[in-house]
């Protein structure tokens, strides 16, 4: 097996660990022993690739995204010049948005909490950066492909699409009355601002 074979499926077992983990105990009781007691790997074997479980956490919030950007990449690739099979993929794929039991959005709620740590305030900075770079990737892909009117602002756009996101993702942990503003309403909108007229 090749170094960089060993090395993804190692990275690959402790998120896969650490999401089981967090789904069981939630991000606060996890410990590093606990990711070390259920993987199977050596204490020097995790702290090969990381210094801490928030560095772990990190990585779980850059694989939902990276999964979501593979998810409507996809179905841009697939060639149709049609609007609603890439926004299709981005709706299915962002139905986490509003579960309180979602694994990211448990790790984004727990390392908000700690966002004075300077290593953590970069995880969530880096977070963030990734999550707009992706939005205004997918509305100039769709530009590109003249499903997207060139009149829509990228920048502009891609930041209130992950301002409206990340509200739903927090609101999720705050409350569970019911939503005036649904998850429903956030594809309609984003369909209403991206459709072609």
């Amino acid at each position: 097996m090749k170094q960089e074979e060993r090395r993804q499926q190692t990275k690959q077992k402790l998120l896969d660990t650490t999401k089981e983990l967090i789904r069981e105990k939630g991000c606060d009781s996890l410990t590093m022993k606990d990711i070390m007691d259920h993987s199977g790997l050596s204490k020097g074997a995790i702290f090969h690739y990381v210094k801490s479980k928030d560095e772990i956490y990190a990585w779980v919030l850059k694989e939902r995204n990276e999964m979501i950007n593979r998810s409507f990449m996809g179905e841009v690739e697939r060639g149709d010049k049609d609007f609603e099979g890439p926004l299709r993929k981005i709706t299915e794929t962002l139905h986490h948005l509003d579960d309180p039991a979602d694994v990211s959005n448990k790790v984004l709620k727990y390392l908000i909490g700690k966002e004075d740590q300077p290593e953590v305030a970069e995880v969530l900075e880096e977070f963030y950066e990734q999550t707009l770079s992706f939005s205004k990737q997918w509305i100039i892909t769709g530009q590109q492909h003249g499903v997207i009117p060139n009149t829509v602002d990228a920048d502009k756009t891609a930041g209130l699409f992950v301002l409206i996101s990340l509200g739903l993702r927090i609101r999720s942990s705050l409350t569970s009355a019911p939503a005036t503003f649904s998850l429903q309403d956030y594809f309609s909108f984003l369909s209403d601002t991206l459709k072609p007229r």
